[in-house]
């Protein structure tokens, strides 16, 4: 098992579609401790889950869930806090709480960008933020960011400029904490998906996602579990010698 005692957050978890979800799911597979944190994560978030991984086969799970707003700071502390005091120790975060709007540039308000700048950007900096001072502390730590094909291109299929620009600026930011971090034992590093079977198609009509998936090398889409397959990845020890690195997830949709 690749992640056997390690002590993992995992963000924007609690939506049973998500990349966030499967990526739990896989992680506690391999013998993580999980800490769902998402605004709706209950202690029944955590049962679902573990009654889920027993069912596959995966007795004796160890998940907990944390409600937490990742625009706020105080959240986010709150977070860190609780995983330490649950599982004495923090290993991994994997960040991949966001929110997609797909408006045209002149129709974005202030408050659709200030909204979007806000989920996919800010609380990507509180949640760093937070699990870095544990990570400094115990002298190594894990982050994995989730970005996009859109922060790659300059807007993406699904999102407008204001999401593209939250995720180039998650982009920097990772790179940052890399170069920064690296130093003190803290590898940080980024995945770029696009076109995977998550709640972020499920507005587009079969003849949008057609036309998509004929532009893809592979001719599909991703799975969430294909996703969550490279955050194991860059979770694990197989990944040691690799930060400030951006992955793309995309079956060739993006080749640069």
């Amino acid at each position: 098992m690749l992640l056997n005692g390690k002590v993992c957050i995992v963000a924007g978890a609690a939506r049973e579609k998500g990349i966030g979800n499967a990526t739990a799911r896989l992680f506690a597979e391999h013998g993580a401790k999980i800490v769902i944190a998402d605004r709706s994560s209950n202690p029944e978030t955590a049962t679902r889950l573990i009654a889920e991984l027993e069912a596959a086969g995966f007795p004796g799970a160890e998940v907990m869930g944390v409600a937490c707003d990742i625009t706020k700071g105080d959240d986010c502390v709150h977070l860190v806090e609780a995983a330490i005091e649950r599982f004495g120790r923090l290993d991994v975060l994997v960040n991949s709480a966001g929110i997609v709007d797909s408006h045209g540039l002149l129709d974005i308000t202030s408050d659709q960008f200030d909204q979007m700048i806000a989920v996919n950007l800010k609380g990507a900096f509180n949640l760093c933020q937070s699990v870095l001072r544990a990570f400094v502390a115990q002298g190594d730590g894990v982050i994995v960011n989730l970005a996009s094909l859109a922060a790659q291109r300059g807007g993406g299929l699904v999102g407008g400029s204001h999401y593209a620009s939250a995720k180039g600026g998650v982009v920097s930011l990772t790179r940052s904490i890399a170069r920064e971090f690296g130093p003190k034992g803290i590898r940080a590093n980024i995945i770029c998906p696009a076109m995977a079977q998550t709640a972020m198609i499920d507005g587009m009509t079969q003849n949008q996602i057609d036309n998509i998936v004929s532009d893809i090398p592979l001719r599909r889409l991703g799975t969430p579990r294909e996703v969550a397959g490279a955050c194991l990845f860059l979770a694990s020890e197989l990944s040691g010698f690799v930060t400030g690195a951006t992955i793309d997830v995309n079956g060739g949709l993006h080749i640069h």
